[in-house]
């Protein structure tokens, strides 16, 4: 194996891949990323078992030698970051060894055999259809938020993806709080719904990935696998084995009493009175009147903030409470000038979206405070 590279061409996708590989590895090799070197392409793998990434980068000239091995992903990251922009980069396999030349640097890297390194089996696709890398990055940032961390309930660790006609719909909760948007997928054709759940950190790893264009992305949806494959990536990702929870029956039906807030200034009276909430549970109560509402938030240290907004409400006086943080997040995943809050009663969930024709909705639970 011997080849040049320039560094700028390989710290991209050499960072994309190295995000993949965990600090701490049951087995050694899963600290590597695989280097295959095949005509003038050269592809980069690392995996964590759960979750692959294959990063492709086109060499300036045909490799003086090809051939596949697996270096440390950090060190070689490391490596790359540190040498100056606009070096060139000359790999050459020595023995058990990986030498890295650039100007008058030299590094000796450490190798393991690619037959080692675990491949990702074929996925049998129960879907395939084209979609733009926007709409999948959209998908994600809309509803990503809500999934669950570490809850036992593992079938929530992680984003629904649905299947629908002609349609991609992306659902994440947490029990507290839900999110739900849907976006248009010509290409999609089936019959019926398909559920998926990819896992909390495949999810994480593909919004890294795709960019903000309209670039074309494949998705093939299997029994146990999601991939996208996108020109200069392949992301693979096994899927959560649980059946997700019937979202449908969250949505809450008619919420009497309707308000219509300026989003950002909603925005900055939350972040301002979460300053003085309780740092655990971060609750402030909502206390709503005709044509405004009055956000109240205190602590244990009997610190207190009140912030008064100007609302569009015609309801009867309404006290409610939420946690904090969930409604700074949808205020943020919101984009429209104005937001719609509907809210039923004190002990009724809230459903917040844009106004008119918004590709997402969000029902947060309230607290008792």
């Amino acid at each position: 194996m011997k080849f040049s590279v320039s560094r700028d061409a390989l710290v991209k996708p050499l960072q994309l891949v190295a995000g993949v590989v965990e600090k701490r590895q049951t087995l050694p090799v899963l600290a590597n990323v695989l280097l295959q070197l095949q005509g003038q392409e050269l592809s980069l793998t690392g995996t964590d078992l759960e979750v692959e990434i294959v990063g492709r980068l086109q060499l300036d000239q045909p490799a003086e030698m090809e051939g596949e091995v697996t270096v440390p992903a950090r060190k070689l990251l490391d490596i790359c970051r540190s040498l100056p922009d606009g070096s060139e980069l000359k790999f050459e396999r020595d023995g058990e060894r990986l030498v890295l030349r650039s100007g008058r640097s030299r590094f000796q890297l450490s190798t393991l055999p690619a037959s080692d390194f675990p491949n990702q089996e074929e996925t049998t696709a129960q879907s395939r259809f084209s979609i733009s890398q926007r709409e999948i990055r959209r998908l994600i940032e809309a509803t990503g938020f809500a999934m669950a961390q570490q809850d036992v309930r593992y079938y929530l660790n992680g984003l629904l993806l649905e299947c629908r006609p002609q349609q991609l719909r992306a659902v994440a909760t947490d029990g507290h709080r839900l999110a739900l948007c849907d976006r248009d997928a010509p290409g999609l054709n089936v019959e019926s719904p398909i559920q998926a759940i990819v896992p909390r950190k495949g999810v994480l790893e593909l919004a890294r990935l795709l960019e903000d264009t309209d670039a074309s992305a494949e998705v093939v949806l299997g029994n146990n696998h999601i991939r996208v494959n996108s020109g200069p990536f392949t992301f693979t990702s096994k899927l959560v084995d649980g059946k997700f929870p019937d979202y449908e029956r969250v949505l809450p039906r008619g919420t009497g009493n309707e308000v219509f807030a300026d989003r950002v200034a909603l925005r900055q009276a939350f972040q301002r009175a979460a300053i003085l909430s309780n740092e655990k549970y971060r609750g402030v109560r909502l206390q709503l009147s005709e044509g405004l509402l009055q956000i109240v938030a205190n602590n244990p240290e009997q610190e207190e903030a009140e912030e008064q907004l100007v609302v569009d409400y015609h309801g009867d006086p309404l006290e409610i409470g939420f946690n904090v943080g969930y409604l700074l997040d949808v205020t943020a995943a919101i984009h429209s000038d104005q937001i719609r809050v509907g809210l039923g009663d004190a002990n009724s969930s809230a459903l917040l979206q844009q106004p008119e024709e918004g590709d997402a909705v969000y029902v947060i639970m309230p607290m008792r405070l």
